[in-house]
Formats: C-alpha cells, sequence, structure tokens
C-alpha cells in the first residue's frame, strides 16, 4: 500500500480513537497535509476529520500545509521510526519535511497532530 493510499484511512482510523479525538474537542481548522506530490486537504471539526479531500483543489484556504516526501511518510509510519524519522519536527530538521502558513492551530495543539499524523502507523499491515 503506497503512502498516500495508507494515510487516506486516516478518517477512520481516527473515529476509532475516541481518547484522541476528545483530545482535539477544541480544535476546528482547515490544513493541507502532502505526501509526496499528493495534497490532502482535512477539514477538522471538533477533534474530527469532517472532510479528507484527496488531491489539487485549485483558490483551496488552509491555515498550514505540513509536506513531506512519501519516503519520508513510510519511515514515519513504521511500527518503530528510527532516530530522525520518529516525529514532525525531526523529520524538518533532517530537511525531509516542511511546514508553512500560520503554525498557531498546529503549535496550539501539537500533541494532536503528532498523534493524528502517527494514526497510519496502527495500519501498518491492514
Amino acid at each position: 500500500m503506497t503512502p498516500p493510499d495508507r494515510f487516506a484511512r486516516l478518517p477512520r482510523l481516527l473515529a476509532a480513537d475516541a481518547d484522541l479525538m476528545r483530545r482535539g474537542h477544541w480544535l476546528t481548522v482547515e490544513c493541507r497535509i502532502d505526501i509526496g506530490a499528493e495534497p490532502f486537504f482535512l477539514s477538522i471539526s471538533a477533534g474530527a476529520i469532517a472532510n479528507l479531500d484527496r488531491g489539487l483543489r485549485l483558490m483551496r484556504s488552509t491555515a498550514f500545509t505540513f509536506r513531506a516526501a512519501e519516503e519520508a511518510w513510510a519511515r514515519y509510519w513504521e511500527p518503530i521510526p528510527k532516530p530522525g524519522w520518529h516525529d514532525l519536527f525531526a523529520l524538518t530538521k533532517r530537511g525531509a519535511a516542511s511546514m508553512e502558513g500560520d503554525l498557531r492551530p498546529l503549535l496550539q495543539n501539537l500533541q494532536y497532530f503528532k498523534d493524528l499524523l502517527a494514526l497510519p502507523r496502527l495500519a501498518q499491515g491492514a
């Protein structure tokens, strides 16, 4: 399964994690996550993914964007990632990922986003 296909399962993975949804209860934001060349637009409302659009959407406004190559996501989603591949900020530090836009929603809900974007680790063999 390709990294974009694994990421597309994110709404189902989040729906199964009531604790993570509870921790994101106060979060409502539009953001973009790029898995390689494929963009995903997430509409998060009260901690739940209200909508996930796969593919380019012209003139789509988002608060922030987090981009990483497919290889970086694959290594990040390993069951026990190696140092340097284990964390969103580690990916940016090594140059494998980038963040841009208004990072306040990301930083104010940092643990939520770290846990949300790590959910595909759970679907390793699925």
